[in-house]
This record gives C-alpha cells, sequence and structure tokens, in this order.
C-alpha cells in the first residue's frame, strides 16, 4: 500500500493515528498549545474536508509568501526556507541562481510580484497565489496568475516548494526564458497625390565570380570607367579600391558585390561591363525615391542602425533596425517605423551551450506596422527641381510653392553636406530681391506710384557711405517700374527714410516674414532688419543689412503678391501639424497690382529678359544680388518669381550675378514643368 507523502497526506489518516494512540494508553500527558492547535485545524478539516483560509498571524505561511516574492525581485532569498517537491532541503542560494537562469534575456529587468489573496491551508501545505508583472523591452506587459505551494515543518516554519514551473507552468529545469523581436513593415512618406515617394524599385546588383576573372586588375580598370559614365544623380561615385583583396578572399564559385544600380543606371552601361570576364548580374527590388537626388535633404534616409543610434536609444533600436536619419525620416521615425512585435519564449542550453528555442512561446505581441507620413510633394515638380540644379556645383536650393493653396510642392538642394536643407534653414541676405517687399511698403505709404519718378544715380551717400548699383550703371530720373525692373540700388537706398524704422519689417511681415510658422519640419521664416540707423535702413532697402531669409520664406512672400495674400506655406498633411499660422490679411489691391506689373517688366524688359520666351504663362520675377562679406564682388544670385499657380525662389551660394547662375538655373525648371 502506497506511503502518503508527509507534503500531500490527508488529514483524515493522522485523525484515525491519534485516535488509535488515545484508546490504547490509559494515562495522556498534556499536549503543547501549538499541537493542540494543530488538531484543532486537523479535526476541522475532518469535519469539512477540502481547505481552510490561513490566518495572517505570525505562524502563518503568508509572511513566507511574501519573503519569497520580496527575494524573487532582489535575488536575496536569505530569510526563505526551499524544499523540494520530494521533500529535500534547498539552499536559498540555489534557488535565487535557477530564478536568474530561468529568466534568461529578462534577468536585468524582474517582474513586479504581488499576492493574491491569503493563502489556502489544507494541514501542513499551504497554496498562495501571486501575480507576475513583467515589464519587457519597449514597454510591453506580460502578466500572468501562478501559484507558490508550501510546509509547515516541525519546527513550524513554513517553507516554500521550489520548481521551475512556480515562475511559468511551462518552465522546467535548464529552460531560460528568450525574445524575439519582430519588426513591422515601414511606412512610407506620401505625395501629395497619397502615393509613396518611396517605392520598391528595380535594381541589378554588379558582382564578379572569382574563379571566371581572368585579369583582376584590367576588369576592375574597365569597369570604373563604366561606372564614372552613370550620372550622379542615378548612383554615387563607386571605390573599387578593395575589389582586388575581396575577390582574392572569395570562393571561386562565390559572387562578390561589387555595386547596386538602379536599372536605369544599368541600361546606361551594360554593354560595356555584360561581357567582361566575370561578372554576373542579379535582378532584385529595393524601396528608393524616384532617383537619387530625389528632395534627399528634405525626405532624409533610411539606413541600418549606426553605432550613435544604438548608444541613444539602446531601448529602441537593435542591431539590423532600419533608422530614419535626417529630413522627413528623422523627425517621423517612430511614427513610420510602428512598433516591434516581441515573443517571449523558452529556450534550452544544448550540451554545446548553444540556445536552442524550444517551440514553446509564452506571449506574444504583434508589431504594429508604421503610419504613413503624407506631404504635399509633387513629383513631377520635384524632378523638375532636381534636374534644374543638376550640375551646379556650388551650393544652390530652389523651392516651388502652389499659389492657390500654399502647397509646398518641391525642395531641391544643389551640391553640400549631406542632410542640408538650405532651402528651408538658410539664413542669407536676400539681395535685391527684397525690393519685391521694399515696393510693397513704399507703396502702401503712398510714397511712390508705378510711374512716378524717382532718381537712379550711379552712387548714393548715407552718412558717409557710398551706395553703388551693380556694374555702376545710373539711370537717371526714370519712372519708378524702370527703378524696379532694371534694379537699382541707388534708388531704393534713397527711398528707405520713407519707409521709416520699421516699415520695411512691416512689409515684411505682410508676406509671412518672421512669423512662427509650423510646416512638420524645421524651416526658417526670416528677420527683417527694423529700427537701424540711416545707414542700416538703406541697405536694407535692397536686401543687405541684417535682414536674412531662406528661400523658402522667399518663395512663401512671392506667392502672396501673387495670390493677393499670405499663407503659411504647408508641406505636411498628416500627421497636421499642431500649430500652423493663420492666413494673413489681404494686401492692398491698389499696391499689389502695381508690384505685379513691376515684377512682370523685370522678365519682359529687365535684369531677367532671358525668361521671357519661356513657354506657358507669363513669367513674373525680381532678380537679386547679395553680398556676404566686404567685398562687393562676392555675392550670392537669386530669383524669385512666379508662373501660373506656381511661385518659386532659387538660391545659389556665391553664385555672382544672378544673369548668369540663378537665371539659367530658373529657365531650366520652367522649362522642365511644361516638359512633364
Amino acid at each position: 500500500m502506497r506511503r502518503a507523502s508527509p507534503y500531500y497526506g490527508d488529514g483524515q489518516s493522522e485523525i484515525r493515528k491519534d485516535r488509535r494512540m488515545r484508546l490504547s494508553s490509559p494515562l495522556r500527558r498534556p499536549r503543547p498549545a501549538r499541537s493542540r492547535r494543530w488538531l484543532v485545524a486537523l479535526a476541522a478539516t475532518a469535519l469539512a474536508p477540502g481547505v481552510l483560509v490561513g490566518c495572517s498571524d505570525s505562524d502563518g505561511p503568508d509572511r513566507a509568501v511574501d519573503a519569497f516574492l520580496a527575494g524573487w525581485r532582489t535575488s536575496d532569498l536569505q530569510t526563505v526556507g526551499f524544499i523540494s517537491p520530494a521533500g529535500s532541503k534547498l539552499p536559498a542560494a540555489d534557488v535565487a541562481k535557477e530564478i536568474r537562469e530561468l529568466s534568461g534575456e529578462l534577468v536585468a529587468t524582474p517582474p513586479a510580484l504581488r499576492r493574491t489573496g491569503d493563502p489556502k491551508i489544507t494541514a501542513d501545505i499551504a497554496t498562495s497565489g501571486f501575480r507576475v508583472e513583467w515589464t519587457l523591452p519597449g514597454g510591453a506587459r506580460w502578466e500572468y496568475d501562478r501559484e507558490v505551494r508550501l510546509h509547515r515543518g516541525g519546527d513550524g516554519q513554513w517553507q516554500v516548494i521550489w520548481e521551475p514551473k512556480v515562475m511559468h507552468e511551462q518552465l522546467t529545469a535548464g529552460d531560460r526564458l528568450g525574445l524575439r523581436r519582430d519588426t513591422g513593415p515601414r511606412a512610407g512618406v506620401l505625395d501629395g497625390g497619397g502615393a509613396p515617394i518611396v517605392a520598391p524599385r528595380p535594381v541589378v546588383r554588379v558582382g564578379l565570380q572569382p574563379g571566371e576573372v581572368t585579369d583582376v586588375k584590367a576588369v576592375t580598370r574597365q569597369l570604373e570607367a563604366a561606372f564614372r559614365a552613370v550620372r550622379p544623380a542615378i548612383t554615387p561615385p563607386v571605390d573599387l579600391s578593395d575589389l582586388p583583396k575581396r575577390l582574392a578572399d572569395a570562393d571561386d564559385g562565390a559572387f562578390v558585390e561589387v555595386v547596386t544600380l538602379r536599372e536605369e543606371a544599368y541600361r546606361q552601361i551594360k554593354s560595356r561591363i555584360y561581357d567582361l570576364p566575370g561578372t554576373k548580374f542579379q535582378t532584385d527590388k529595393l524601396d528608393l525615391a524616384p532617383t537619387r537626388e530625389f528632395a534627399r535633404a528634405l525626405l532624409g534616409s533610411v539606413d541600418p542602425a549606426q553605432a550613435d543610434d544604438l548608444a541613444a536609444h539602446p531601448e529602441r533600436y537593435q542591431q539590423g533596425d532600419l533608422v530614419g536619419h535626417g529630413g522627413l525620416q528623422g523627425r517621423y521615425d517612430e511614427r513610420l517605423r510602428g512598433a516591434p512585435g516581441l515573443t517571449v519564449l523558452v529556450e534550452r542550453r544544448e550540451p554545446d551551450g548553444t540556445l536552442k528555442p524550444t517551440g514553446t512561446e509564452l506571449f506574444q505581441q504583434e508589431p504594429k506596422p508604421g503610419q504613413a507620413v503624407k506631404t504635399t510633394l509633387d513629383v513631377m515638380t520635384q524632378n523638375a527641381a532636381d534636374a534644374a540644379l543638376r550640375g551646379e556645383k556650388r551650393r544652390a536650393a530652389l523651392v516651388a510653392v502652389r499659389i492657390s493653396d500654399g502647397a509646398v510642392l518641391a525642395a531641391a538642394n544643389g551640391p553640400g553636406p549631406a542632410g542640408e536643407n538650405l532651402a528651408f534653414t538658410a539664413q542669407v541676405p536676400p539681395g535685391s530681391t527684397f525690393k519685391m517687399v521694399s515696393a510693397l511698403g513704399l507703396l502702401d505709404r503712398g510714397a511712390v506710384t508705378l510711374d512716378g519718378p524717382v532718381d537712379c544715380p550711379k552712387a548714393f551717400a548715407v552718412e558717409g557711405r557710398s551706395f553703388k548699383n551693380s556694374d555702376n550703371f545710373e539711370l537717371g530720373m526714370v519712372p519708378f517700374r524702370t527703378d524696379f525692373a532694371r534694379s537699382c540700388n541707388t534708388a531704393f537706398a534713397a527711398l528707405a527714410p520713407k519707409l521709416g524704422p520699421d516699415g520695411l519689417a512691416q512689409a515684411g511681415r505682410a508676406l509671412g516674414l518672421e512669423g512662427e510658422w509650423d510646416l512638420g519640419v524645421d524651416a526658417f521664416p526670416g528677420k527683417v532688419s527694423a529700427n537701424g540707423p540711416p545707414v542700416e535702413q538703406a541697405a536694407a532697402a535692397f536686401g543687405q543689412g541684417t535682414t536674412v531669409v531662406s528661400p523658402l520664406a522667399m518663395a512663401a512672400a512671392t506667392a502672396a503678391v501673387a495670390r493677393g495674400r499670405w499663407e503659411q506655406p504647408k508641406l505636411v498633411l498628416d500627421p497636421a501639424p499642431a500649430k500652423s499660422a493663420p492666413a494673413g490679411p489681404q494686401l492692398r489691391a491698389e499696391s499689389v497690382e502695381p508690384l505685379r506689373t513691376m515684377m512682370r517688366e523685370v522678365v519682359t524688359a529687365g535684369t531677367a529678359t532671358a525668361l521671357k520666351d519661356v513657354p506657358g504663362a507669363p513669367v513674373h520675377g525680381k532678380t537679386g544680388t547679395a553680398e556676404y562679406d566686404d567685398n562687393p564682388a562676392h555675392t550670392h544670385a537669386w530669383f524669385v518669381g512666379w508662373q501660373g499657380d506656381v511661385a518659386f525662389a532659387v538660391f545659389v551660394e556665391k553664385g555672382g550675378a544672378s544673369t548668369d547662375s540663378a537665371v539659367p538655373i530658373t529657365e531650366r525648371f520652367l522649362r522642365g514643368l511644361r516638359a512633364r
């Protein structure tokens, strides 16, 4: 007959044994109080088979349970007694060690633990429920209920019956908790029509098979020559300096990748590389923008997590994650990437020390796909802007804004540091393009009229400083419209006092400058000179002095002139910016109509006649050169204007005369728009 375990024995057999002892002994010694309490408990068990809810006195198991749960979190279990299910004593240090080993990848973040109700006692066995609450990487919570059993020893102390399933019902000795992280699909940046700007596009991986390369130096030279023939807009320069070593280190039958080319780039040079000894080709698709240069600084890039990313955000990124850097991809990285999924699984260590999943998954949080960021960008307009700047060796920018609603259609940047969005964040003097603002202020004050005569001398002095025109030209007494069309600095310097100390700033604010904008990305709204001495006022009247702007600010101001009222430019539509600036006041028709006339005459009879034969609607605009140091020969080049429903600003750093740089870029842009 099987003997009942002392830890699982029934109270009935103990009562029967006690009754036999009392009948066979004529004399009984008084029992200790503890024995009497124990018998009362057993008798109650006999009268009502099942369980009793334990009392919370000093002898109850609840104190042992609480000590166990507290020690689990701290790995200090010295105040807790442990036995195995078979009844053998277990050192507390061994239990603490096994809990750490079972915790596996979660060992650094022990769970919150709390008892759920009072222990339930059956004879010398107690059962206590408790809640386990893990906080997983990324903030996910994994919660479940467990039970721990305890045994009351001969000394009246409660001991925890330890086994791995106390921690989780599916854990056994030698197991450990592991984590599997699954990233969801990254969302895209959308254009104004809601289509992804970055989308899967065909590429060709060009490689070499070492065993078929007959002359490494010769094939390297031929590949380099072919790659140089590909336009930089399609693919970056290819460095083959390490190719001979990589070929030498690879197996004869390996595919040693040389470069991945967009399909259109591959087609350009296919005839030059296809038959070279050892060349091999693999087709694939990668998530790419329409072109390599497409709004590159504005969009940013998506790259595998870098060391800086992992160091700055160890809780967010892991090796191999895709991370947005710069531009919209960086600004909205958390939204675009979504939330990774997480699985808690059971692993087992193999005899060779490696860890292998057992196939048991204890918890799973599905990855959340990223959310798209919708912009106002127009692919065709952006392509035209990028093409207009192509080949420009100086830093340059072109911004295009739709006049009817303020949508930013394009933001292109020429050469410069990677990720630098000069189009939005430059802070440079606007030069003579600011005569558009000065003229508006003068017209508002009735200081000039379209045909009123204003002198344009070769030079004009203010407090000892001499202001001159480009190439020292002079016009004499001519209508104000001619001073504007021919960009006469001296005329505007002489008119500066009529604007007053802050009249220029007021006119600039009417066109949105100095406002508090929220486009969803960083943008500089400009800073207009105000309350300066007469010399500063004279310089500021034609875009010098302390006035600084960005190409975006000037494109938006130009759109305001064309529209008749300023509206904040829009770029990110979803998520909508929280604090878009309200629309400005309606511009006075008696001021803005003459200004539009003058800006048209800049093209028909002024400094931008190269644009008068551009097909399509009439082009309005204003040229500008802006000194950036004390040398008058050192100037930035500008052109601002509009055609049809598109307003734009072109800036070329150190571009010299605008007619030699900014105006030709403008022409390429407008002709590119017509060709689409």
